[in-house]
């Protein structure tokens, strides 16, 4: 069983920055790929970036490449996003997800979300 919890979010001007925080328990983080997806008003939720468990990979939505970085502290069971040049489309709930499987077809685990949200 893996718990997850986030944390970081905001509100914040467009082009600011913001990191996300996912804590994660349970002693098997560094086993699982870990990722974030999103979720704006009257969408479907999204995925987002993932990051394989040794952190050598990672992957990314076109829509945040070169934008947005995803990390991970295994020592610390939590994964980071990073996310820079922030624009009003990236407003949404970022939610965290883990499982066995990059870059996260079927997420088994979620947090409950964080609320991002970007003014023009």
């Amino acid at each position: 069983q893996v718990q997850l919890v986030e944390s970081g979010g905001g509100l914040v001007q467009a082009g600011g920055s913001l990191r996300l925080s996912c804590a994660a328990s349970g002693r098997t983080f560094s086993t699982y790929a870990m990722g974030w997806f999103r979720q704006a008003p009257g969408k479907e939720r999204e995925f987002v970036a993932c990051i394989v468990p040794s952190g050598v990979n990672t992957y990314y939505a076109n829509s945040v490449k070169g934008r947005f970085t995803i990390s991970r502290d295994n020592a610390k069971n939590t994964v980071y996003l990073q996310m820079n040049s922030l624009k009003p489309e990236d407003t949404a709930v970022y939610y965290c997800a883990a499982d066995t499987v990059a870059p996260l077809p079927y997420p088994h685990y979620w947090g409950q979300g964080t609320q991002v949200t970007v003014s023009s």
